[in-house]
């Protein structure tokens, strides 16, 4: 009879338990509320680290699109596969005997899709290049960028339609400087005009500026602008027109134009010159030959850089280049979404990472397709943080109104720089997800999905929850 009333207590217990983890804090249920958000659309899980069960859990089972918080599971997979010390290698190679400073024929460079080949690195690189005293190329630039292979047959329009998006660009073996402009609009008050300065200047890029300088409030510059965008692989050109408020200053906006292969080109070109030397070559794909006598081995900064740039500022373009690198030098080049999909769940499983509603697509969020449980990531996030590479991952997701995309949020709060949380958010849905570092001294995991036609109201909800998190 004991053993009997001690099962029922037990049950009972567990049964309280349950039904208190799953009841939402009042203000997080506002919220939600207000936001015409129902419970059904919401994925929660929050745990201390070290303990053996979560303190609040709703709906976190569901499997949902996470949007950017799946960078959280592409990087960590990479530090702890790869190390925080990995890095990538851009080569140099001549096709051709060197006559003195002359190079006769072809220069190859091959990439191994370096995330961060920025146009100051690879002016640094060019530079490098130049001082082993290589000064003339009578051949063509030919790309070897078949560790990516078949990668660019995708459409850059195809997400959303946005192909001149900078986020919309593509993975690449050769990627440079994200193959990206930015145009600076400074106004112009002496003269009654806004000018528009474009880096890097390339003449393949025509930049029309009918833009009038406003006297309004600034609001949403960039809504205010009318663009007219005709890019080609070859060559582009953008038309401006519309108001720009000199309230606005002076703001930056980027661009991904042209191919890539014609980018490198392009760039390639004019740094060469400016750095004094001759090249009036064409571009072409190809493969660096056994022969080829290496001129330049180029490295890039180490995986711990590259993950704080991914996770601060949410750079789907990086985590990318990132998830097709992690299969691609785990399983063999050319790399794949497939080679890497199978690379982190062959991870998962040897961690003992169970995710079986896990959908992968690209590992960035920029898919309609991926999907994860709150929990699910929340047990990857409890396993960083016993992880030898924690620190580099934890320091890389954005500290709560410090930096990075939750630079703006919550200012003021009690929680202000005592959270790394990484955010999402694409059309009908939001996320957040990371570590709190609450008013006790312990750190809490917290993950808090909402995929909702009306998720973009989520945020005040999840801000809520990390408000409750830090105070409980």
């Amino acid at each position: 009879m004991r053993n009997l009333i001690f099962i029922a207590l037990f049950f009972a217990a567990a049964a309280f338990a349950q039904e208190r983890n799953a009841r939402l804090p009042a203000g997080v249920a506002q919220a939600l509320a207000q936001a015409g958000i129902g419970e059904p659309a919401v994925s929660i899980f929050v745990q201390e680290a070290g303990a053996d069960q979560p303190v609040l859990a709703v709906g976190e089972t569901r499997a949902f699109n996470p949007a950017s918080t799946i960078k959280l599971l592409t990087t960590f997979a990479a530090l702890d596969q790869l190390g925080p010390a990995y890095q990538w290698i851009t080569e140099a190679y001549a096709a051709a005997p060197l006559q003195g400073d002359v190079l006769t024929g072809d220069l190859i460079l091959r990439g191994s899709g370096d995330p961060r080949l920025t146009l100051e690195n690879f002016w640094l690189m060019l530079r490098n290049l130049r001082a082993r005293g290589l000064r003339e190329i009578r051949g063509d630039l030919v790309l070897d960028r078949s560790f990516f292979s078949g990668i660019e047959t995708t459409d850059p329009a195809g997400f959303d339609n946005e192909p001149t998006r900078p986020y919309n660009t593509l993975p690449d073996a050769l990627l440079v400087n994200f193959k990206s402009f930015r145009l600076s609009f400074i106004p112009n008050a002496a003269q009654r005009a806004i000018n528009i300065a474009v880096e890097p200047a390339l003449p393949q890029v025509q930049i029309v500026n009918n833009l009038v300088l406003g006297t309004e409030a600034c609001g949403d510059w960039v809504e205010k602008l009318k663009i007219t965008a005709t890019a080609e692989a070859a060559s582009a050109r953008l038309v401006f027109s519309g108001n720009y408020a000199l309230a606005c200053g002076e703001k930056d906006r980027h661009f991904s134009l042209l191919g890539h292969a014609q980018y490198v080109h392009a760039l390639f070109t004019q740094l060469w010159r400016e750095l004094g030397g001759s090249f009036n070559g064409g571009v072409r794909d190809g493969v660096a030959p056994a022969g080829a006598k290496p001129l330049l081995l180029n490295t890039s900064q180490p995986l711990a850089d590259i993950v704080r740039d991914i996770n601060k500022f949410s750079n789907n373009v990086m985590a990318r280049q990132l998830f097709l690198s992690l299969g691609a030098t785990t399983l063999g080049a050319p790399a794949s979404n497939d080679k890497s999909m199978r690379t982190i769940k062959q991870w998962l499983e040897l961690r003992r990472l169970a995710m079986p509603e896990l959908v992968l697509e690209n590992g960035s969020g920029l898919s309609r397709l991926e999907r994860v449980s709150a929990r699910g990531l929340g047990q990857m996030l409890l396993y960083a943080n016993r992880s030898a590479v924690m620190p580099e991952f934890v320091a890389s997701l954005p500290l709560v109104a410090v930096d990075g995309t939750m630079r703006k949020r919550l200012n003021g709060a009690e929680i202000a720089g005592q959270a790394h949380i990484k955010t999402g958010s694409l059309a009908g849905a939001r996320a957040i997800a990371g570590y709190v570092l609450d008013a006790k001294g312990r750190t809490m995991i917290v993950v808090f999905l909402v995929n909702h036609a009306r998720a973009a109201e989520a945020p005040a909800a999840q801000d809520a929850l990390l408000k409750w998190v830090y105070s409980r």
